[in-house]
């Protein structure tokens, strides 16, 4: 489990989350078991802390 540092930081990854851009260019972040999209960033800056892009191999099924 991901957790809060109190450097701004978060340790560790979001399991079963992962997060793409939207075509605003808002980063919105989906579960990955269902494909719901449980939050969207209201600013186009960053993305979310500790959760994988849709595009990268850390959430892959092998």
């Amino acid at each position: 489990m991901a957790k809060n540092t109190s450097k701004g930081t978060r340790k560790g990854t979001v399991k079963d989350r992962t997060q793409f851009e939207t075509e605003s260019g808002n980063a919105a972040k989906r579960d990955a078991k269902t494909g719901r999209i449980v939050d969207v960033k209201a600013t186009a800056k960053k993305g979310f802390k500790g959760v994988a892009q849709e595009t990268d191999d850390r959430r892959k099924k092998k």
